[in-house]
């Protein structure tokens, strides 16, 4: 039994040529500066495609995490959109404030082709 982490796709990992092609449409990209001020309101934009929204095959979730530099029990969990397959565009809008550096973590469930994850680091400095 393989653990969830070696059945996460990302655009990063060494996969097999068929589920390789499919990163460009499957992987979330995360939007958001590089650098931010402590406790300052920010905006992270996670999108997701181009990708079919239909019953049949589409994003049906994107869950948002952070995980913060010197803590000890991480991930911290963020978000979690579902998507209405036929009505909703796998695109979601966050605001976030952060008092410590750490990494951005999206993953993004389509109903046929399986779990997808992207990551950013953000530095926070004043």
């Amino acid at each position: 039994m393989s653990s969830l982490g070696e059945i996460i796709y990302s655009a990063e990992k060494r996969l097999p040529e068929e589920i390789a092609a499919k990163a460009e449409s499957h992987a979330p990209r995360i939007e958001s500066p590089d650098v931010v001020k402590p406790d300052e309101e920010f905006t992270v934009k996670i999108v997701v495609g181009p990708h079919p929204s239909t019953e049949e095959h589409s994003i049906r979730w994107i869950d948002v995490y952070f995980s913060e530099e010197d803590r000890t029990f991480n991930p911290i969990h963020i978000a979690r959109v579902e998507l209405g397959p036929g009505y909703a565009q796998p695109e979601i809008t966050l605001r976030l404030r952060l008092r410590k550096s750490g990494t951005i973590y999206a993953i993004a469930y389509c109903n046929k082709h399986g779990l997808w994850e992207s990551r950013k680091g953000i530095r926070v400095s004043k």
